[in-house]
């Protein structure tokens, strides 16, 4: 018994440590368990909120990078202010996004998913009085906005050569005429074009229809009188601000910031942090991967093309504004040649799908935490589930009555275990009385019953044990799958990847806890029985921070637990 009361005051303990953080977290103070870029970014914002850093335009990598040659814009010392390229925002439409693209250096400046919508966060008592008919429902919702330059906010995709003066990312370009929208057509392209000292660059933005991957096609002509070794680079330029929204508990634990990946290393994340403190570690060179800029469930990737050489770079280009690129040697060119290089840009969700079919590796942006290996085979199962039924929330019910049923000769013996603790509590306190004075003699007499009557004193705590993996790793799930973002279940559960609303769900799942603690066997300590009354108060607390999803899968855990555990006390209970 000593053994059971450590483990409940571990739990018990635990318990207070994650309520507290998740407060904090949800207050937008800091986390005891949860570091990172957030703290960072708000130390670089102004006083009204925005990224304390100017433009975009000295976002090339410094001469102090490996990655990046010494004549890249930008990468010595700063000049004198110069009259900025004066540019016009061209604006292509498909059926998913919506991107503008400057001429002024031919960035991509903004660009929003059109079947993304941002969440409504809600506070209690609004959502308790739309739910009493006091209140209009709040149903208008906004573009997930991925790609943005503004005052507030700085996201954009740059490219342009190095290694001369040559086209970059501050120069003119010039837009070729064609459609501006897909209309009944399949892609569109825009065509923009810059020439500087007889070196020509022409870029074109190729968008598919259903598609959240770029097309970018970078041409080179030297129309010099002499050869030219030009380097293209391609970067992803971001400040460290969370995204709007994501200063909550429920997103506050995920990453922001830079990836890399390639065969050598495989998949690396990088600390806006450690960009900043110039400690950021990732590889230099290799000829695959890509580079990425990772959010609560979107991401941007520049793959460039296979067997290709690059070198990949990081930079903190200024306070609160950092980049992640590679730069491709396009060999030299004699006089009148040109190259061609086709590089892909996707700017969209973390559907696994999606990115399965980009490039390799590109899934691993979808962190399933240190869980993964029993993550990825739950989302997988909870696709073909999907597939049948069409609705998440009822996968997550049939996902979790599949799990029970794949655990019930576990949990099967762990409820009969309990039900023969229960039934042997007298005599336990009996023991506990007559012993009072010396707890050697009460656990060896304890230890003898337990032997007597079979019983394995931990084993009302396997069920918990069992289910917890699965239950770390659903959360996860919940917390990484785009899937499950705004996808409702039924009635007032809208979003299964944000909180209840109205707690419903989490007092039902207080409610099946309370249960379920009666029908375990009483503790004989009286302050293990104050634990356990507490215990379904702190959870429910807990849980009213917890996606809707998970809180689901919970719940319907209790009540099938609750009919197992039922039926065999029953059964024990008769045969004595």
């Amino acid at each position: 018994m000593d053994i059971r009361r450590t483990f409940l005051w571990v739990v018990f303990t635990v318990s207070i440590l994650m309520l507290w953080d998740n407060w904090n977290r949800f207050n937008g103070r800091p986390s005891m368990f949860f570091g990172g870029a957030s703290q960072q970014a708000k130390q670089g914002q102004g006083s009204n909120g925005a990224p304390a850093h100017t433009t975009a335009q000295t976002s090339v990598p410094s001469a102090s990078t490996a990655a990046a040659p010494a004549n890249v814009p930008g990468a010595s010392a700063p000049a004198p202010a110069a009259t900025p390229v004066q540019g016009e925002r061209i604006t292509i439409t498909t059926d998913v996004v919506k991107a503008e693209i400057d001429t002024a250096g031919g960035d991509l400046k903004r660009l929003e998913l059109l079947n993304h919508k941002e969440i409504i966060h809600r506070e209690w008592y609004a959502a308790f009085l739309e739910l009493l008919g006091l209140r209009e429902k709040v149903t208008a919702r906004t573009n997930v906005v991925l790609f943005d330059s503004s005052n507030q906010h700085t996201y954009v995709a740059q490219t342009g050569l190095v290694g001369g003066p040559f086209p970059n990312h501050k120069s003119a370009f010039v837009a070729k005429p064609g459609p501006r929208a897909l209309d009944g057509a399949t892609q569109v392209q825009l065509v923009l074009e810059s020439e500087q000292n007889g070196v020509k660059l022409t870029k074109t933005y190729t968008f598919k229809r259903g598609e959240y991957t770029i097309e970018v096609t970078h041409a080179v002509t030297n129309a010099t009188g002499a050869p030219i070794s030009p380097t293209l680079y391609m970067q992803l330029v971001r400040d460290g601000s969370k995204p709007e929204g994501e200063s909550g508990y429920f997103g506050s634990g995920t990453f922001t910031g830079p990836a890399v990946y390639s065969t050598v290393n495989h998949y690396e994340k990088i600390d806006f942090a450690d960009i900043e403190k110039g400690k950021a570690k990732h590889v230099a060179k290799a000829d695959n991967g890509w580079v990425a800029m990772v959010q609560h469930y979107f991401v941007s990737a520049l793959v460039p093309p296979d067997k290709m050489t690059r070198e990949i770079y990081t930079r903190n280009v200024a306070t609160n504004l950092y980049s992640v690129g590679t730069t491709l040697p396009l060999g030299t060119l004699a006089s009148g040649a040109s190259t061609v290089v086709n590089a892909h840009l996707f700017a969209g969700p973390q559907e696994t799908a999606l990115l399965e079919k980009v490039a390799p590796g590109l899934d691993l942006v979808k962190d399933y935490g240190w869980l993964t290996i029993v993550a990825k085979p739950i989302f997988w199962l909870m696709q073909q589930l999907h597939n049948v039924l069409g609705n998440w929330g009822w996968t997550i019910v049939a996902l979790t009555i599949l799990i029970k049923l794949a655990l019930f000769p576990l949990m099967a013996a762990s409820y009969r275990s309990m039900a023969r603790m229960k039934t042997v509590t007298p005599k336990m306190t009996a023991i506990r009385e007559r012993h009072k004075g010396d707890p050697q003699k009460m656990n060896q007499a304890m230890m003898e019953l337990y032997k007597t009557e079979k019983i394995n004193p931990l084993g009302g705590c396997l069920p918990v044990l069992a289910t917890m993996p699965v239950f770390i790793a659903l959360y996860w799930v919940l917390l990484a799958s785009v899937e499950m973002r705004n996808a409702p279940w039924i009635g007032w559960i809208h979003d299964l990847a944000s909180p209840d609303p109205y707690y419903i769900l989490p007092l039902i799942m207080a409610a099946s806890m309370f249960i379920q603690t009666k029908l375990n066997p009483p503790p004989p300590d009286p302050m293990q029985a104050k634990i356990m009354m507490w215990m379904p108060i702190v959870f429910s607390v807990m849980f009213f921070f917890f996606p809707a999803g998970l809180v689901l899968y919970w719940v319907v855990n209790n009540i099938f637990s609750i009919a197992q555990q039922w039926v065999i006390t029953k059964k024990i209970e008769g045969a004595k």
